[in-house]
């Protein structure tokens, strides 16, 4: 059945073999038929098939008797199904055109997400290194239910064959690619050397917004690919020559660079002159471009001093951040926050810390406290209320950073101090290397003067009740 299905030549043909002789047809034998109903679409004259189109050749196909009768097969029988037959019909399904709400790929799902846990190699990494062409792999990257869940073994199969078959991918493609290594925070070098050696080819080619997505998972993961010497030049070119025509991109790029420690002179003169922030003032993302600027103003004040370029207008400073960040309030029952709160109030008492203060230029701290040089934490009644006031981003051209070290110059016995609980999803996936935001707030931190303590999830997971969070807390601080 199997070689008759892939030497049919015509669509009407592969159905006819597989509705007329249903005890002949295996689990096997469906995604070969859905497989084989793609390739021989695409020969097809017409216009290319989509999700609901009823057009053409693709549309009559998905509206045949015999179709259906194929597809309520697959849906009545999957649950018997191995799991290498269910994986290869859903993505033959996608690679299809299926729309996502069909039945079909509606229980296919449905089987696959209550099977992930039994997944292997087999199922999944030697199913998609074999078929890792455009189509297919924008199928698998499109898909909800495997872009929300990381396959550690597919992950590690991807790395050995996508720098092979990189070369032939689509932008779109490589750009759903780091999308998801960015979504589970993979700093796997060979995966990310990929993407940076796709973008120093193409980048020219390429819009801004496309370029954005591409770079992201640079600074996500806290990496500088191999190839940075060439490509940070390459990105610089490119941006000043588009800078205006995506001024959101721009900025999302300029940051990304920026968390690597990477600060692009020719393109800040751009981003920070006057007619780029009219236009971009002018846009309906202002609010979110002011925050990436602000902070990008703060962060060349604090790291690349030898800037002499045009800087953002006072005027428009604001915070990067009013509040915790998103992933960590979703996180929030996963955390060692709680935990950690709960010791310090016992410890040393809720007179004498702040929680969740948000520091100029927009950065959230877990806890925020006042030592003196004999290691004491202070009640904040004790410390005058100038200090206990974090630095404002205001009109006046004070600088972020003297702001802070007068305070601590002023008095000299006291010294600011950010308790940060650092839990799993601030780090790269299996790794001790914080993510790039974290990574760039923690240096901004230090620049502005405060001593930073870093309570890992690696340290925390080891204490076990209140007891030992106090006397873990008592030692770090």
């Amino acid at each position: 059945m199997k070689r008759l299905i892939e030497r049919s030549r015509s669509v009407g043909e592969v159905l006819r073999w597989v509705t007329q002789n249903p005890g002949k047809v295996s689990a096997s034998h469906y995604p070969i038929a859905l497989h084989k109903l793609g390739q021989l679409l695409q020969q097809q004259p017409g216009p290319p098939m989509g999700a609901g189109d009823s057009r053409g050749p693709a549309g009559q196909v998905l509206e045949q008797p015999e179709f259906h009768v194929l597809c309520q097969a697959i849906v009545s029988g999957c649950a018997k199904f191995d799991n290498f037959s269910i994986v290869n019909c859903l993505y033959a399904a996608a690679a299809l055109g299926l729309p996502g709400e069909s039945p079909l790929v509606r229980v296919l799902e449905d089987e696959s997400r209550s099977r992930l846990g039994r997944f292997n190699q087999k199922d999944v990494s030697m199913v998609f290194s074999s078929e890792a062409n455009n189509k297919a792999l924008e199928a698998i990257f499109s898909s909800q239910l495997f872009y929300e869940n990381r396959q550690e073994r597919f992950i590690r199969s991807m790395a050995e064959w996508l720098p092979r078959k990189a070369e032939n991918l689509t932008p779109y493609t490589m750009a759903l690619i780091a999308k998801y290594v960015a979504r589970h925070r993979l700093r796997e070098p060979r995966l990310l050397d990929t993407i940076a050696n796709f973008l120093l080819k193409r980048g020219e080619q390429l819009d801004s917004k496309v370029i954005q997505k591409l770079v992201f998972p640079f600074s996500r993961m806290n990496y500088r690919p191999s190839n940075h010497g060439e490509l940070f030049p390459k990105l610089e070119a490119i941006l000043e020559q588009k800078a205006g025509s995506s001024p959101l991109a721009t900025v999302n790029i300029l940051m990304s660079m920026f968390q690597l420690s990477h600060f692009p002179q020719t393109v800040l003169h751009q981003v920070f002159s006057p007619g780029f922030i009219t236009n971009v003032m002018s846009s309906p993302y202002a609010l979110i471009v002011r925050r990436y600027l602000s902070l990008l103003d703060a962060a060349v004040e604090l790291e690349f001093r030898e800037y002499s370029g045009p800087r953002l207008d006072p005027r428009y400073r604001v915070l990067m951040f009013e509040h915790a960040l998103t992933a960590d309030e979703a996180n929030r029952k996963y955390s060692y926050k709680g935990l950690v709160a709960e010791a310090l109030r016992q410890l040393v008492g809720e007179e004498c810390y702040r929680q969740d203060e948000v520091l100029p230029p927009g950065y959230c701290t877990d806890f925020l406290l006042w030592i003196n040089r004999s290691g004491t934490v202070l009640p904040l009644s004790r410390v005058p209320a100038a200090s206990r006031a974090p630095p404002a981003i205001s009109p006046v051209t004070v600088s972020l950073r003297s702001s802070v070290l007068a305070l601590t110059s002023d008095l000299q016995d006291f010294a600011p101090v950010v308790l940060s609980v650092n839990d799993k999803w601030h780090y790269c996936q299996n790794s001790d290397i914080l993510v790039g935001s974290r990574a760039m707030r923690d240096r901004h931190l230090q620049l502005l003067g405060y001593c930073l303590v870093q309570l890992p999830y690696t340290e925390l997971e080891k204490v076990s009740g209140i007891e030992e969070a106090k006397h873990y807390l008592r030692q770090k601080l």
